[in-house]
């Protein structure tokens, strides 16, 4: 990890950011105007198992650090892999989902929503392929009503993995302000009310039972079908996120070994 990545790490640990601001000051890493569209930074494309099989880009940065990502070395050094304009990273994802015989495509790996023009002129590329994108999204710049309504497309589906079931519980596994907690609310219910195909995910890891029902009360209020979709998600305790949380002194109440088997209440 370089001094920037060491810097943000910390900054993770101690926490008190905005993530609109920080989402401002990674796009102006990893995104890059072109005579192409914007251009934005990924660091390589694959075949995943999720979702039935589906296509992935796999993307540099992001505007929350969550002490329990998967890919935390690539959300913080934002130098890492090469710039990429919008057709090209469309026509490696339908190249490479019309090879596999997948229907489905996205990007992950980060925050895909950093980089707005690129984004959105990724999706008109991809526009009558006849493959259905995934957005994997905080939605936390989804809180811009305009941005929300952009993504209400027949060929996309938004899927918002909310950082933990309560505001304080985001701002401890995050390192943000609690106020984030409350922005992705926000992009969901904007989501929702443009008619985006939208449904929830919530990292479950860290909350007690209750924490969970508390959290599933605000989705039904926001709408019933929200609940009925709801997806669990666990963390898999791969060495590197075992190794932070031990460092930030925090155990999750249930999650998963990278070999699958469930463990409670140890790193």
């Amino acid at each position: 990890m370089d001094r920037e990545g060491h810097c943000q790490e910390t900054l993770a640990l101690i926490g008190g950011y905005d993530p609109l601001t920080l989402s401002r000051i990674v796009e102006e890493k990893v995104t890059k105007p072109s005579l192409e569209g914007q251009l934005r930074r990924y660091y390589r494309f694959r075949p995943t198992r999720f979702y039935g099989g589906i296509f992935t880009a796999d993307a540099v940065g992001c505007n929350l650090r969550c002490i329990f990502c998967w890919s935390f070395r690539h959300v913080v050094n934002m130098e890492l892999g090469r710039f990429y304009s919008p057709k090209e990273v469309a026509k490696i994802l339908i190249d490479g989902a019309r090879r596999r015989g997948f229907s489905k495509v996205r990007v992950s790996g980060a925050e895909p929503t950093i980089g707005r023009g690129h984004l959105i002129e990724l999706i008109e590329e991809l526009e009558g392929s006849g493959l259905l994108f995934i957005l994997e999204t905080n939605a936390i710049l989804l809180s811009d009503k305009n941005y929300a309504r952009d993504l209400a497309r027949d060929h996309i589906h938004v899927r918002v993995s909310l950082k933990g079931t309560t505001p304080e519980q985001f701002s401890k596994l995050t390192g943000a302000k609690e106020e984030g907690f409350f922005l992705q609310l926000e992009g969901l219910r904007n989501l929702l009310e443009s008619g985006a195909s939208v449904h929830v995910s919530a990292v479950i890891s860290f909350s007690k039972e209750e924490e969970v029902s508390q959290l599933l009360e605000r989705l039904r209020e926001l709408d019933p079908t929200l609940v009925r979709d709801f997806e669990p998600e666990l963390v898999v305790l791969y060495p590197s996120v075992r190794e932070r949380l031990r460092k930030a002194r925090i155990t999750p109440e249930i999650a998963v070994m990278p070999d699958g088997s469930l463990v409670s209440g140890k790193i």
